[in-house]
């Protein structure tokens, strides 16, 4: 659907790389001015409005959503993509690492649409996207603290959703399963075998390969869009089936034999 978020300004935070910078390409891609509300100014997609600000910082976020206000006149949809991660079992990280990833991935969701909120209400078409993960939905190994912040994400969008439907504000989410992005390829090359652990990486999506970042981006544009109108308080898993599929192995078999 070319330009079906015409005439809407749209926030991403986290947008300068990774995952956010292709929601932030397909966004306006779609038609919308896209404002990039992150630390670093590195994108590459001259289209793209960057903003400086940092999710953890509530009078960084309330400064960098007026200046978006004030420049385009409206905000109709804010994605919170802006995350950190997070290694371990429960004992492994003190209550400073739990307080700051908390901070980022779920408290950072509230000071950024927060601010933009009285500008939502004002939208005929408002939308709130926030980016949770496959780790909120299944247990995954050593991912305790980052599981609980994505965690937190779903609960807190459901929230979100409810408090907000009657104001005409949708509030959803994706669930992506492991992206290929440079986040994950730094943790690859950390591993004693970087190469085996892709392929674990991979096998364990029933699809067999990292999702890629186009294939979460598709999610949001759906989500913040006009065809998901009747859309909120729900999440769209991109993950290749690793929430719901249990697979034989002989099944994976044939099909990587095709």
């Amino acid at each position: 659907m070319v330009n079906q978020l015409a005439d809407l300004v749209a926030i991403v935070t986290g947008g300068a790389s990774g995952i956010g910078a292709v929601i932030s390409s397909t966004l306006a891609d779609a038609g919308a001015t896209v404002a990039v509300l992150d630390r670093d100014s590195r994108s590459l997609d001259s289209r793209l409005t960057e903003v400086s600000a940092d999710v953890g910082d509530r009078a960084a976020i309330d400064r960098a959503v007026a200046e978006v206000s004030h420049r385009f006149g409206r905000i109709d949809i804010v994605v919170n993509n802006a995350g950190i991660g997070a290694q371990g079992d429960i004992a492994a990280n003190d209550d400073a690492e739990w307080a700051r990833v908390l901070s980022i991935n779920v408290t950072g969701i509230s000071r950024v649409t927060s601010a933009a909120l009285p500008w939502l209400r004002r939208s005929p078409a408002a939308a709130v996207c926030n980016i949770s993960s496959i780790a909120a939905t299944a247990g995954l190994p050593q991912r305790a603290l980052y599981s609980a912040s994505k965690g937190a994400v779903l609960s807190l969008t459901r929230a979100m959703a409810a408090d907000h439907v009657a104001e005409g504000i949708r509030v959803n989410a994706v669930n992506p399963g492991t992206v290929d992005t440079p986040w994950v390829a730094r943790l690859l090359q950390s591993a004693p075998d970087p190469i085996a652990e892709r392929a674990a990486l991979e096998s364990r999506q029933p699809h067999g390969r990292l999702v890629t970042p186009a294939e979460v981006a598709g999610a949001v544009l759906y989500l913040v869009g006009p065809a998901s109108g009747s859309t909120t308080g729900t999440f769209i898993e991109v993950d290749g089936g690793m929430s719901g599929l249990r697979l034989r192995s002989t099944v994976a078999s044939e099909r990587g034999s095709r």
